[in-house]
């Protein structure tokens, strides 16, 4: 098996902080929510996705990125979001919010019925230009998480680790957190080289996630 290094993603410089907030200072709305691969709004512009566990901070991430307070939904309730819901980022961008996993009270027919429009969303969307998996650094790496690291392993699509909540960790805890997901991703090829950490509440990490999106093509 190959051997992958794993660090985490450096800070943007001025100029790339401030391009990167002109990106998301554009006007974004929430454009539509999905339960069935007809219902996809066009695949006329890059588009980048948000996946995480129940209760990980999507939405929370999604509303500092933005820099809107209720553009996506937060709940305490898990599997509150039961679509794929797109959102419109300027007239360049959509920024897809897929719905939270790992909710063991959710009826098995619902899951699954998740489970398959999710394959379908990763594999047939060719705008697809990168997946954040959203991992709680008070965790790190569950087995729950596998799932979706491996099915984002099988279709092929770039991912790329984002640690939230690290305001909440002393320095020596977090980097063995970060030190456990290195390790996670060894066997994942489409894991990108560079975990971001971040904050919503504190703000940290948003300029270099936001720099992050700005520069894929």
């Amino acid at each position: 098996m190959t051997s992958f290094t794993f660090s985490v993603a450096e800070e943007p410089t001025s100029e790339e902080i401030e391009k990167g907030r002109v990106l998301f200072a554009g006007e974004t709305d929430f454009l539509k929510g999905v339960v069935a691969m007809d219902g996809m709004p066009p695949a006329d512009r890059l588009e980048v996705c948000f996946a995480g566990r129940s209760n990980v901070g999507k939405s929370s991430l999604i509303n500092a990125l933005t820099g809107r307070k209720a553009l996506a939904r937060t709940s305490n309730t898990p599997g509150r979001t039961q679509e794929i819901n797109f959102f419109t980022l300027a007239e360049s961008h959509y920024l897809v919010d897929l719905p939270g996993y790992g909710f063991a009270e959710a009826p098995v027919a619902i899951v699954q019925k998740w489970q398959r429009l999710l394959k379908a969303y990763l594999s047939g969307r060719q705008t697809l230009r990168r997946a954040f998996v959203l991992i709680d650094s008070r965790h790190g790496v569950k087995a729950v998480d596998e799932e979706i690291l491996s099915l984002l392993n099988k279709s092929a699509v770039t991912f790329q680790v984002v640690l939230t909540k690290t305001d909440k960790l002393k320095k020596g805890e977090l980097e063995k957190v970060i030190a456990q997901v290195s390790t996670a991703l060894q066997k994942h090829p489409a894991a990108f080289p560079e975990i971001v950490l971040t904050s919503s509440e504190k703000g940290l990490g948003i300029p270099t996630l936001r720099h992050i999106i700005g520069t894929l093509v």
